[in-house]
């Protein structure tokens, strides 16, 4: 195959000549220069004067809010910090193509978060196209303006988060992202018959024997039975979580389902029956 920029073509140029920046997993910064100085590097590599690399590494650093930390030295700086100057010293050679590795891995729960959204805000506002190699679904749901779902170094599925997600196109892309039920269904000319009774979905299929796939969020809890698209069934689990409460349901006795109740009034006893009805654009029938 061949690497292609644009129109460009730079799958036999060496990597410095390729004008990419990298933000790694371990930040790589050097421990014996400041701030500024790693930022500096790579202009160094380039040979550009004095002046023109401070005046430059001070920019970036300021557009990462890192300016005020420019003469320390990265053993000063936290995990969140260190990694807003890798990502200064990738974005201030002005690079065609950002590549970044995982760079949130070694942060905690909340910097994460805080940092996913800055590395956002940073590509956005500089235009840059970015290659961000993740594990964690959240966030490249949350960054990503298109997503490749790889398997065994192939590509399952491309497109947008909302795409990936709402429509995943085999069960591995659907289980892969965010949690889902798993519920075998024939198609008929009515519907698609369940374990429980027949459900509609605005998705066609050609196969005859599919699984539908359906998100726990997706999964409304009713005071009565649904007159279409519903079941109901015992519950056997119940957790609050504040804003969601998560349930488990058992249908019959091949089928339990996962729901993800949003703002729940109270919590579910065991044992108690609960009414779930489903909107027929939320069941996707994938292929087995």
């Amino acid at each position: 195959g061949v690497v292609m920029f644009g129109d460009e073509d730079v799958t036999h140029l060496p990597p410095n000549k390729r004008n990419t920046g990298m933000v790694f997993q371990s930040y790589a910064l050097w421990p014996h220069m400041s701030v500024v100085e790693n930022v500096e590097y790579g202009l160094m590599i380039r040979k550009e004067s004095t002046e023109e690399r401070r005046k430059n590494a001070l920019g970036a650093l300021n557009k990462v809010h890192m300016e005020h930390l420019a003469s320390r030295k990265p053993n000063e700086l936290s995990g969140g910090q260190q990694q807003r100057v890798a990502l200064a010293r990738a974005i201030v050679v002005e690079p065609d193509v950002l590549l970044l590795d995982e760079p949130l891995s070694n942060l905690d729960a909340k910097l994460r978060l805080e940092m996913r959204g800055e590395i956002r805000r940073i590509c956005t506002s500089l235009g840059i196209t970015t290659v961000y190699v993740t594990h964690d679904q959240k966030e490249a749901l949350s960054i990503a303006d298109r997503m490749a779902i790889l398997r065994d170094g192939k590509v399952q599925q491309v497109g947008t988060p909302i795409e990936i997600y709402q429509h995943p196109n085999s069960k591995f892309v659907a289980e892969f992202i965010g949690e889902t039920n798993f519920v075998p269904a024939k198609v008929t000319p009515e519907g698609l018959q369940t374990p429980f009774g027949l459900l509609s979905s605005t998705i066609t299929s050609n196969a005859t024997n599919v699984v539908c796939s359906i998100r726990p969020e997706a999964i409304e809890v009713c005071d009565t039975p649904a007159e279409k698209n519903g079941c109901s069934g015992t519950c056997i689990e119940s957790i609050y979580l504040g804003e969601v409460a998560q349930h488990k349901v058992q249908i019959n006795d091949d089928v339990v389902l996962s729901v993800m109740e949003a703002n729940p009034s109270h919590l579910e006893k065991v044992g108690d029956e609960m009414h779930l009805h489903v909107s027929p654009s939320d069941v996707v029938p994938l292929t087995q």
